[in-house]
């Protein structure tokens, strides 16, 4: 009976009269919530129909207010909003070309306004190389010729080199020479010489034949004087070189490289020039490297070469003896056998200069170096140089990839100090080191190209691109028969010939052929000015286009539409 009396009690407290309901609810709509809705929506949707009707018919864009018209036939409307998508793709299609040309040829080059005098440049380094490496000794039967031969036997017969009645300084310069002469007659599986490991630079240097009896006479800036005055040691791939005006090694090369720790120490005063800002405006007509103020061969380097039939051993270099002769930049390191003008034994040889010059303006530093294909000075740091160029750049990589595959270097190549160098038994590998890595760069950059990459973006592996500010010395060449015999005869001088038996002579002149001349000037073509241009005018002629009318647009769909739907929302209260 408790339960039951409960339950009724409890079942009566949650029953509601309907009376009750009718008069609670008497003051408050229940479908006011489902009714709002869809009038907050039909108001949004008016609101932007009359905000775009008003676009229309204010807007400065050709074409649109056809498109806003309420009486305008429904042809007439598809015929406008045809006409204002082809505008469209019009636009588009031609921006994207001006984008193109914007994003990969930003960057041309041009002559320059006004031309430059030669005093801004430094007058070229000049590296000559003499063809004779070692002094054919007469009375010796080891000259490079017959060790190699017996080399060549020994090596088919036995695979071991034993030459008999040899000295081992004999020995060191055999060792020595196989990297200076013929070296493409070197064989894959040639064995390694028993034997030290040789300083291949003092080598080269003890046998080299005296500098003052090669290098008879010189003349700089009318000033007459000794050559060694002028001219310092320099190590190539050819072997020991020498070079005027150059750069020291400790200017070019970092402090932790053989060629900066094993130069000579001079007393020469600070670079004032570099490649990008040129000399010192506060300089003196007396600089290093140096420079001239004409043109003319009165304003060059004029010299005298000699060398001694007896003394050539025509097996280590071939039938064309005489001099090497290669011009380049100041900070360049010199790479004689690439490219060179030969100096053949009785002739005069006249070499005229042209420098070929492009300069950089500030704005394009601005730009990706991919973009410009170019690099600054500060942009590329080298291993080995303080100093970037694109010469420089190439054989370092040539070095680093020559120790990759061969486990060594070249002794002439730039290398740190705990860097092993090949011996003979590597020669043919960093020969074939060479052409390998030009082939992979070829590889690489055609089948980027293959798979649709633009070329202007290609890296390299080297990733060696010019320096942005570059100096090249083009050259002009004349030549005349030098007869030193028959000039002697005609003055009946006897002695000359008596002390220097056997000699045969040329001379050399180099000077600047005009005293100006046009540089060349990587400057913007596109800028971001221009392109905007572009852009503008596309849109202008198009569609009349403009910044306002972006204006107008944001206006009417944003202030505009917000007064309009506020103005309805209190018409429908």
């Amino acid at each position: 009976m408790f339960v039951r009396a409960k339950r009724y009690e409890m079942d009566g407290s949650m029953s509601v009269p309907d009376s009750d309901m009718e008069s609670n609810n008497d003051g408050i709509d229940l479908t006011s919530k489902k009714t709002r809705q869809p009038a907050v929506g039909k108001t949004l949707c008016k609101c932007f129909v009359n905000t775009y009707h008003e676009y229309c018919q204010n807007s400065s864009i050709h074409g649109v207010q056809y498109l806003g018209e309420e009486k305008r036939p429904i042809k007439e409307r598809v015929f406008w909003l045809s006409v204002f998508v082809v505008s469209i793709y019009c636009c588009a299609t031609l921006i994207n070309s001006a984008y193109t040309k914007w994003n990969e040829t930003p960057v041309i080059v041009s002559f320059a306004e006004r031309s430059t005098p030669v005093w801004n440049i430094p007058f070229p380094a000049v590296t000559i190389c003499s063809e004779t490496k070692r002094v054919v000794k007469a009375k010796s039967n080891n000259s490079f010729a017959n060790l190699y031969n017996q080399f060549s036997h020994d090596m088919r017969a036995t695979r071991i080199f034993k030459p008999q009645n040899i000295t081992s300084i004999e020995m060191e310069e055999f060792r020595t020479l196989l990297h200076v002469c013929n070296t493409h007659i070197i064989d894959r599986d040639m064995p390694l010489i028993p034997g030290e490991d040789l300083d291949y630079f003092a080598v080269l240097e003890r046998m080299l034949p005296p500098f003052e009896r090669y290098f008879f006479y010189c003349r700089w800036l009318s000033r007459f004087n000794e050559c060694d005055k002028y001219f310092r040691i320099t190590l190539t791939e050819e072997g020991i070189c020498y070079t005027f005006n150059g750069m020291r090694p400790t200017d070019i090369y970092r402090e932790d490289t053989y060629q900066y720790n094993h130069s000579e120490v001079e007393n020469v005063t600070q670079s004032t020039w570099s490649l990008e800002t040129g000399y010192d405006p506060a300089s003196d007509v007396e600089t290093y490297p140096a420079r001239v103020l004409s043109a003319g061969a009165r304003s060059g380097i004029f010299m005298t070469l000699q060398s001694f039939k007896q003394e050539v051993d025509y097996a280590c270099r071939g039938p064309v003896q005489g001099f090497k002769v290669l011009l380049h930049a100041p900070d360049d390191v010199p790479q004689v056998s690439k490219q060179f003008v030969r100096i053949p034994m009785g002739r005069e040889v006249l070499i005229a200069v042209k420098p070929s010059m492009i300069t950089t303006s500030v704005g394009i530093a601005e730009y990706h170096p991919q973009r410009r294909q170019c690099f600054l000075s500060h942009e590329r740091s080298l291993r080995f140089f303080k100093v970037y160029s694109e010469s420089n750049c190439q054989l370092e990589c040539l070095a680093n990839f020559t120790l990759t595959k061969c486990g060594c270097v070249k002794f002439s190549m730039p290398r740190s100090l705990d860097m092993p160098v090949c011996g003979e038994d590597k020669i043919y590998c960093y020969n074939l080191a060479e052409r390998e890595l030009l082939v992979r760069e070829f590889h690489r950059v055609r089948s980027l190209n293959v798979v649709g990459e633009a070329p202007r973006g290609v890296e390299t592996a080297c990733n060696c691109m010019p320096a942005c500010t570059s100096l090249v010395y083009n050259t002009e060449i004349s030549q005349a028969n030098f007869d030193l015999e028959e000039m002697l005869a005609a003055e009946g001088d006897t002695e000359f010939m008596r002390d220097y038996p056997g000699s045969q002579m040329s001379r050399l002149s180099i000077y600047f052929k005009q005293s100006q001349f046009i540089t060349s000037k990587r400057s913007e073509m596109y800028g971001v000015t221009d392109f905007l241009a572009n852009c503008g005018g596309i849109f202008g002629l198009f569609m009349g286009f403009s910044i306002l009318s972006m204006v107008e647009l944001l206006y009417h769909f944003t202030l505009r539409f917000g007064v309009n739907l506020k103005h309805l929302f209190k018409m429908d209260l």
